[in-house]
């Protein structure tokens, strides 16, 4: 099922229909919400990383879902977006013996052995933002499309620099579904333009100061880059650092995914031209709908896409841009 994307306020991407995070204490965050008594359905959420505007809007949505359906959620993270981390955290969830788990897989091979032995003992598992590399055993599986995400970066770049050029990616690292994803857009509809031209793409690991370096070593090299895509919010605020310390605001555009406080305030200093925010609370009110309905044998939705907005400068004020604004608390 894909859901309806929110109309884009660019010029090139106003036809998009497409439907569109994230380093470390090895002690997880946790927090419980949601519903008492022992009848209660028991939903445990594990988010990529704790901490993160992303999962921290996904958690507040889904506790809410749960507390209206009377059950009971406990939210659980790594301090670093690592299956090295996360893994520990899923093994005792496990042994709680939880009835469902919704869960953003760190890594989608890392992860999927620690899963599968979770369906093994009947949990129910709802993969929510990421994904693994094979998730039949999942209920189901809800995230952005990733994939329209990238291209409508691309979109927004030329809208921005329309003459054409050397285009950058910044994403997190190698075997995250969602970033693969979008950089797999980016690129694909780069080499649709041959006006532009891709120079790759660079990982920061989810670390602020080596993307803010790659950013400025790229600059040295190629000073005539026109854009950069920065795939995850951590990515889109050390390129825009990297821009600053390069002396290239203005030439640069940045067009980066996500829209917690950092990505806001850069968009209002000028620094981030165009923001794509995901709908992390849609994520988690569905993660938890789709788990009941399996608790309660009913149907589910094997895959769910849902939309994005893309916000800038000028609609940053507009109702449907702050709706879209990501939480730092519930």
């Amino acid at each position: 099922m894909t859901r309806n994307s929110a109309v884009l306020p660019l010029s090139l991407l106003a036809a998009l229909t497409l439907g569109v995070s994230a380093c470390g204490a090895a002690e997880p965050a946790s927090t419980g919400s949601g519903g008492s008594g022992d009848s209660a359905k028991k939903i445990t959420f594990i988010q990529g990383v704790a901490g993160d505007n992303f999962y921290i809007s996904m958690q507040c949505s889904a506790e809410a879902a749960a507390k209206a359906a009377g059950a009971s959620l406990d939210t659980q993270g790594p301090q670093k977006f690592d299956p090295t981390l996360q893994t520990p955290i899923l093994t005792s969830a496990i042994a709680a013996g939880p009835d469902a788990i919704l869960i953003a897989p760190t890594d989608v091979t890392a992860m999927q052995a620690p899963l599968d032995q979770a369906a093994a003992a009947g949990i129910k598992i709802v993969l929510v933002d990421t994904t693994l590399s094979d998730p039949s055993k999942a209920v189901s599986q809800i995230s952005s499309d990733n994939v329209g995400g990238g291209k409508a970066a691309f979109d927004a770049i030329k809208e921005l620099a329309p003459g054409g050029g050397k285009v950058l990616v910044i994403d997190n690292q190698p075997g995250i579904s969602t970033s693969d994803a979008r950089t797999k857009g980016f690129d694909d509809a780069v080499k649709s333009d041959p006006s532009y031209t891709n120079l790759g793409v660079q990982y920061a690991q989810n670390d602020v100061a080596k993307a803010a370096q790659l950013v400025t070593s790229a600059l040295q090299k190629d000073p005539d880059i026109v854009g950069v895509f920065a795939t995850n919010l951590f990515g889109a605020e050390g390129a825009a650092t990297g821009v600053r310390q390069a002396d290239k605001q203005g030439a640069v555009k940045i067009v980066g995914f996500d829209a917690g406080p950092d990505q806001v305030k850069a968009l209002q200093d000028g620094t981030i031209q165009a923001l794509i925010a995901q709908q992390p609370g849609t994520i988690g009110k569905d993660g938890v709908e789709q788990a009941l309905a399996a608790l309660d044998g009913g149907a589910t939705e094997k895959k769910i896409q849902t939309g994005f907005t893309i916000i800038t400068a000028d609609n940053l004020n507009s109702a449907e841009s702050q709706a879209a604004l990501y939480k730092s608390s519930c």
